[in-house]
């Protein structure tokens, strides 16, 4: 499946995100691609919010859209580097991020959303 996990962050693919959006109740992921200044920007960044005890209930995953078909497919009328914040296995929101206080922003969004009782 290719995943690993450094700096709080899991690396996966398609197989991968699928599993974990489902597995946990917040994960919040960015999608890369070669060749993408913003995304190598962000990156620290995207770190350190990962390793945060302020947002340790967020499982933070970063994805290559160019390595996987089905991120690649979403991706073709999209810029990287995109975030998506998932809640219970659903697309709470998404946008392309290109500064630290907009990649913030979602991640409060995320971590102050009450999820609903199954």
């Amino acid at each position: 499946m290719n995943i690993s996990n450094r700096q709080g962050i899991t690396d996966t693919n398609d197989e991968g995100l699928r599993r974990y959006v489902h597995d946990h109740l917040k994960v919040f992921v960015k999608f890369t691609s070669s060749n993408c200044d913003i995304c190598e920007l962000l990156a620290p960044a995207f770190a350190k919010f990962a390793d945060d005890a302020e947002f340790e209930d967020i499982l933070f995953m970063r994805l290559d859209s160019d390595q996987n078909p089905v991120a690649k497919k979403m991706m073709a009328d999209k810029i990287a580097p995109f975030f998506v914040a998932y809640c219970q296995g659903r697309v709470l929101t998404c946008d392309t991020l290109t500064s630290e206080p907009q990649v913030r922003a979602m991640l409060e969004m995320l971590r102050h959303y009450q999820p609903q009782a199954a």
